[in-house]
């Protein structure tokens, strides 16, 4: 593979922006070399600065579900382009994808647009304290809800009661209202609510873990946390930005038969535009802003060309179900590859997601994620890159199927995964 152009835009990149790049996993810092910059896309190949092609597996992180430059969606994409690009005002097509999330996900019986998962997360949460009038949160250790500063937190001096703030730049007291507990540990989300009954106002959790490689929920999981947060009135968010429109139409909520009290949805929603929504039961809802005194905002939110994207993207899903069979049963033969070929590994699948561990043992929370060789996952990473295969640049990142997938993308990957095991041992 050339990479003088990446290497060299690279270089240049650092000089305008912090690590040469806009948003951290890009610039390849765990597994080391140069990122690729990308110049196009189509269906499941990338093409970059270099002219090399590759067969994508991490589809944008997730939204290009149905393949890069779908016809139908960028059509529609062009047509909008024509009319005006943001308006700042209500358009008939927020109603119209509106009306198709909630369709999908009765649970979202009122809901807010705005522009990304993590500010449709930190909106949820401003909610329901709003909503319950309590100021803690409880959230879990691995779970990434994107980047505002009171979800910024890991365990301080291993006690699951105190918090710190996990970035410079956080105030202490940003944090002290979030409590953390472990993913796929129901005790330790027990004692949170003995401890604090009646200062709990919401409970936040990814339903399948995916910001730390894949961890999906023990059974009867996500049940004991609609059980226990009904319990102590609090209130229940799945964070679905990953998940949502992914394991189904009805997103993780659906695959697993458990209906949060809000959820939050990333860029899916917009067909891969910077795209957010967050919403919930209505009673709840309807303390934001302008009926309620919870204040959100935001000049882009149902920005008419994430909207049209989103339509498109929803109702092709809608219209051809059998997209999430194919996507499970293709996931399926690469996961297969992987556990019979690569050593001392453990892979985790949900639906058509899936990740790949380092680690002999196996993997069901943040601790067991980590134990994952990381010089290993590196050397994987770098021989599929040179072979044509683009997958995420980190151990605790998960891979992405797209309905442009072809079986020949599958079997080419299957035999390089299959070439790969000579050199990791």
């Amino acid at each position: 593979m050339k990479i003088e152009e990446s290497k060299t835009l690279f270089e240049k990149s650092r000089e305008y922006f912090p690590g040469g790049v806009n948003s951290p996993v890009r610039a390849f810092g765990s597994v080391g070399g140069v990122p690729v910059f990308v110049k196009r896309a189509s269906g499941s190949h990338i093409f970059d600065e270099d002219g090399n092609e590759y067969i994508d597996y991490v589809n944008s992180w997730g939204p290009s579900i149905l393949g890069h430059a779908c016809g139908p969606v960028v059509e529609a994409v062009r047509e909008a382009c024509l009319d005006g690009l943001s308006f700042g005002a209500p358009t008939r097509k927020e109603l119209v994808l509106g009306t198709l999330i909630r369709e999908c996900m009765p649970s979202m019986e009122m809901m807010r647009m705005v522009s990304s998962g993590t500010e449709a997360v930190m909106s949820a949460i401003r909610a329901a304290r709003g909503y319950t009038g309590r100021d803690k949160i409880v959230k879990f250790i691995g779970c990434y809800h994107g980047h505002s500063d009171g979800l910024l937190v890991k365990a301080g001096s291993g006690a699951l009661t105190e918090s710190a703030p996990d970035s410079a730049g956080v105030p202490a007291s940003y944090t002290q209202h979030t409590l953390l507990a472990r993913y796929n540990d129901e005790e330790s989300v027990k004692k949170l609510f003995s401890e604090f009954p009646d200062d709990i106002g919401a409970l936040v959790v990814e339903p399948v873990a995916a910001n730390m490689g894949l961890v999906p929920p023990k059974p009867g999981f996500l049940e004991f946390l609609r059980g226990i947060t009904a319990k102590y009135g609090a209130v229940l968010i799945f964070d679905e930005v990953i998940t949502g429109f992914r394991m189904g139409l009805g997103g993780a909520q659906g695959y697993y038969g458990v209906t949060p009290d809000m959820t939050a949805l990333g860029k899916i929603a917009g067909g891969g535009m910077p795209m957010g929504v967050y919403g919930g039961r209505k009673e709840i809802m309807e303390v934001v802003s302008p009926l309620g005194k919870v204040y959100q905002a935001g000049t882009l939110s149902g920005n008419p060309i994430a909207t049209t994207a989103g339509i498109a993207t929803i109702r092709t899903l809608m219209e051809q179900p059998g997209i999430y069979s194919s996507l499970e049963e293709k996931a399926g033969k690469l996961v297969k590859t992987l556990k019979e070929t690569l050593p001392e590994t453990w892979v985790n699948q949900a639906g058509s997601l899936f990740s790949v561990f380092f680690t002999k043992d196996q993997v069901v929370d943040f601790d067991t994620a980590l134990a994952s060789d990381t010089v290993k996952y590196g050397t994987y990473f770098h021989y599929l890159l040179e072979h044509g295969i683009y997958t995420a640049p980190s151990q605790f990142e998960i891979l992405f199927l797209s309905a442009a997938h072809t079986d020949e993308d599958i079997e080419k990957t299957c035999s390089i995964i299959k070439d790969a095991a000579g050199i990791i041992s």
